[in-house]
């Protein structure tokens, strides 16, 4: 600042009002000196100075739980699109599922001064939240962390397992398999087993099971597809995660996709339509997810102090021919 107001010949508090919030304070003349003097010398402002000096940097941070997961990455891309649309940045930490990187990096998001957090992950440092959380707002995403009470942003996991098993049932499914990732305390991974145990028990002309993916995947799914069963078979993946891993067990062992079982899975990823017929799928609205969870926070750093609200997204039903296989015979 002191070499733009030296070329342009002006005092370094004009240049700061120039490049301030004060610029009509300005006559045109020095605005335009200062102008021609940043331009020549190619000065560009250090936004995190600026925003230490005024208390407010405009970040927002959000800790991610497996940005490799296609979920995290179309909600991370709402709430970025949001961030942008209100003169925030956002900054983004990939815990990568360790609980060490989760610890150092919401130390690392508190030095960065940011304004507010948006917390998708397995919520293993409650302890920390729970200091951050009286720091400054806070929002959750997809998993609930005990005890913390913030803005929760998310999809209604029951209303989806209803449409799931409502479409499975209208198809003619009547043994049905629910597959999903560890549960290793994710809300949202619980929440759906256990509508889909309860919806089941409430059905008497369905049966179901619970799997979880691992290792013996491909040894678990032929033994459930040899078992005989109330009925024609078909899978329900918990997540996109979920479907992948049950399609390429299915491939491994030689099934006829959606053929030997029919197959619903939850998101709906770019990969789905080019598998056989197509995978049916509930999609979430996921870049509404992200920019609700923005919208959340963005009330909560304007003042708003109302108790915590909780926003269920519902998911949409897409058909695809991987539940059409009862309804051709």
């Amino acid at each position: 600042m002191l070499d733009v107001a030296e070329h342009a010949g002006v005092s370094k508090a004009s240049v700061s009002r120039f490049i301030g919030d004060d610029r009509a304070l300005l006559s045109e003349a020095t605005a335009e000196r200062i102008e021609r003097a940043i331009a020549e010398l190619g000065y560009r402002p250090n936004q995190m100075a600026r925003g230490l000096k005024r208390g407010r940097t405009r970040l927002i941070g959000m800790l991610v739980a497996d940005i490799r997961n296609p979920y995290s990455i179309a909600v991370m891309h709402g709430v970025e699109t949001a961030c942008r649309r209100h003169g925030y940045s956002l900054v983004v930490c990939n815990t990568d599922r360790d609980d060490e990187q989760e610890r150092q990096h919401l130390a690392l998001l508190r030095s960065y001064n940011i304004e507010g957090l948006i917390v998708n992950t397995l919520g293993h440092h409650r302890d920390e939240l729970h200091e951050l959380k009286r720091e400054m707002p806070l929002v959750l995403v997809d998993r609930k962390v005990d005890g913390l009470d913030s803005d929760m942003v998310g999809l209604d996991n029951a209303r989806a397992v209803q449409l799931a098993l409502d479409h499975l049932e209208q198809r003619g499914y009547r043994d049905l398999l629910l597959v999903t990732e560890p549960f290793d305390g994710t809300s949202s991974r619980i929440e759906r087993v256990a509508s889909f145990q309860k919806q089941i028990a409430q059905r008497s002309g369905l049966s179901g099971a619970v799997l979880e993916t691992g290792a013996t995947l491909a040894a678990d799914l032929q033994a459930f597809l040899s078992r005989p069963g109330a009925g024609p078979k078909a899978l329900f993946c918990a997540n996109g995660v979920a479907a992948l891993a049950c399609t390429r067990a299915l491939r491994e062992i030689g099934s006829r996709l959606f053929e030997d079982a029919g197959l619903i899975a939850l998101d709906d990823l770019d990969w789905y339509p080019l598998v056989g017929s197509g995978i049916t799928a509930l999609a979430q609205p996921t870049a509404d997810i992200g920019a609700q969870a923005f919208e959340c926070l963005l009330k909560r750093l304007r003042g708003d102090d109302e108790a915590a609200r909780v926003v269920d997204f519902a998911p949409v039903l897409i058909e695809r021919g991987s539940t059409c296989g009862v309804c051709d015979d």
